[in-house]
């Protein structure tokens, strides 16, 4: 049984308006974010895939908080989120990609030039569960973020949770799927991200939280101590 009450239900219903004052609360986007934007929105159908302006800036900054040099990403798209975290990095810190495109890598290998940024970021085109076990063991990662196939989701967890310092974080998007996540019945995509879901509140290794933020962001810390592969 659930032991939340109703009056802990706090979440605004985000109106047209409330989303445009949410957004303007956020550092504004560079040049390059907002060209890339631009570029992105050109795809027409894919351009659902890429994150918010309020979500890239929290990546900058999560990136920035938390002191991160080492970030691994799982699904590139466009680069956009992969620029967040450029931004957020110091000179000497690397942001490593991985995705299956080059079309859409051209695209994003333009805008971190124009941001200034593409000496922090390496690329790496492929399957990202290759492109994962590819990484030397001794690359310990500061942060993740996994936005890619939501079946594979399962699979980079646990590639990536080993691989993390202790304090490490890892992020997921799209862990509320446009709300069909919380369907029990729900199918496809959406079932793969609730067994994702799942895993991930089960596994002792971290600790987590899920955040309204988009289409659900989940932040989950990896505990002192913690090993396990």
């Amino acid at each position: 049984m659930s032991t939340h009450i109703a009056s802990d239900h706090k979440t605004v219903s985000m109106t047209p308006e409330i989303y445009r004052y949410l957004v303007d609360q956020a550092e504004p986007p560079t040049s390059a974010q907002r060209e890339l934007t631009e570029q992105t929105h050109a795809l027409t159908e894919w351009a659902v895939m890429q994150i918010p302006h309020e979500q890239s800036a929290f990546l900058t900054l999560l990136t920035r908080i938390t002191g991160a040099t080492r970030v691994v990403e799982v699904g590139t798209f466009t680069g956009c989120s992969t620029l967040a975290f450029a931004l957020g990095l110091p000179p000497d810190g690397t942001v490593t990609t991985m995705d299956l495109s080059a079309e859409w890598a051209a695209i994003a290998r333009k805008a971190w030039e124009a941001a200034g940024v593409d000496d922090r970021v390496e690329l790496r085109l492929g399957p990202a569960e290759d492109s994962l076990r590819a990484l030397p063991e001794e690359a310990v990662i500061d942060l993740a973020f996994i936005d890619a196939n939501k079946d594979g989701y399962e699979t980079y967890w646990d590639l990536l949770v080993p691989r993390l310092r202790p304090g490490g974080l890892l992020l997921a998007d799209n862990v509320l799927y446009a709300g069909q996540a919380a369907d029990p019945d729900c199918t496809h995509d959406a079932a793969a991200i609730r067994r994702f879901n799942a895993k991930v509140r089960a596994d002792p290794r971290t600790e987590s939280v899920m955040l309204p933020i988009a289409d659900g962001l989940t932040l989950a810390r990896k505990r002192t101590g913690a090993t396990g592969r």
